[in-house]
């Protein structure tokens, strides 16, 4: 009688961590607001701390990394991934040539978008990480101002399905405004 008790427990365990595997709660899950926030704060302590800072993005388990986002550092100038906790396979590497499956040059964007005077929004697959598989990922890129070197960039990503370009456009917006979104 004990065994088969247990045994049930077990199995309604591993069907309750099967469910909360395939469906994350909002909880799990990065907004748009707290990654413009994490890029910007990244942006903030690359330029206090300079390329000495470049190790703490590498970290899988530090503070550049959560829920289901993380911040990457990149140099569109010299065509190279800097720091990036998920993938240290690409450290060092060139970028400027990485498409997503539809052929999109993800970086040449990045670049781009990162130039504009708020930042900017690039989207394309990317795989989530630890859903095995492509993903549609919306990252914000800003400008990281470090002495001595130009093309520093660092992004971060959200991966949702339903946001659209034109609704991150109106939270850069809010967030760039003091007035309309205070600093924390």
């Amino acid at each position: 009688m004990k065994f088969a008790t247990t045994l049930g427990l077990m199995g309604l365990l591993l069907a309750c961590g099967a469910v909360c595997a395939a469906a994350p709660s909002e909880a799990d899950v990065g907004s748009a607001e707290e990654t413009v926030n994490k890029v910007r704060a990244a942006a903030r302590f690359l330029h206090e701390k300079g390329p000495s800072a470049y190790a703490d993005f590498n970290q899988k388990d530090g503070k550049w990394v959560w829920k289901d986002s993380y911040v990457f550092v990149y140099d569109c100038r010299k065509d190279r991934m800097i720091a990036h906790p998920m993938r240290p396979d690409l450290v060092g590497k060139p970028i400027l040539q990485i498409t997503d499956n539809a052929g999109k040059y993800i970086f040449k964007e990045l670049c781009k978008a990162g130039n504009e005077p708020r930042g900017g929004w690039v989207e394309y697959s990317w795989p989530k990480p630890g859903a095995g598989r492509l993903s549609r990922k919306i990252s914000y890129a800003t400008t990281a101002d470090i002495s001595f070197a130009t093309g520093i960039q660092v992004s971060a990503g959200i991966y949702d399905e339903g946001i659209t370009l034109p609704e991150l456009a109106k939270v850069l917006e809010r967030m760039s405004d003091p007035a309309k979104y205070p600093a924390m």
